[in-house]
């Protein structure tokens, strides 16, 4: 007698085929990939790509950047681990982890980032005052996407 598979298997057999597959998605197009979107329930993939016109520069280029390049010398970027939803504090209504003008030490957490249901820790890898917070509260962030900007500590 065979065990028929779980709803988990399903689930995690769909998961895993979406992780082998993103980086080849990413490729289909000659035009840079913007975003990946799954979808639970009935399961939806979504796949956007930046448009291209035929000269090659991006049609998206008039589209909002982000907040912060990360350009400005000596700017250190908190960036966003994973993919989920930031999160400045541990619960609705609480103190935020850090705001602007705090020091961090390497280590301390200055966010968290929520993937999966799972509440994943954000900390910083360097000592740093908080110069600009990048992303807002609550709202979904890609990997590597800026978080917070921290203007080093003497020394660093």
């Amino acid at each position: 007698m065979t065990a028929e598979p779980t709803r988990v298997d399903e689930r995690e057999q769909v998961l895993d085929w979406v992780v082998r597959y993103a980086a080849q998605l990413g490729h289909a197009s000659p035009a840079p990939l913007r975003r990946i979107t799954v979808s639970t329930a009935t399961l939806a993939v979504d796949v956007e790509w930046s448009a291209r016109d035929p000269q090659g520069s991006s049609a998206g280029a008039d589209l909002p950047q982000p907040a912060h390049s990360g350009a400005e010398a000596g700017t250190l970027l908190i960036t966003a681990p994973m993919v989920g939803t930031f999160y400045r504090a541990h619960e609705p209504g609480a103190p935020p982890f850090v705001e602007i003008g705090d020091v961090v030490e390497a280590g301390q957490q200055v966010g968290i980032i929520e993937a999966m249901k799972l509440m994943n820790t954000v900390q910083a890898e360097q000592c740093g005052r908080v110069s600009e917070i990048v992303a807002t509260d609550g709202s979904p962030v890609q990997y590597e996407e800026p978080l917070l900007a921290l203007v080093p500590c003497d020394g660093h």
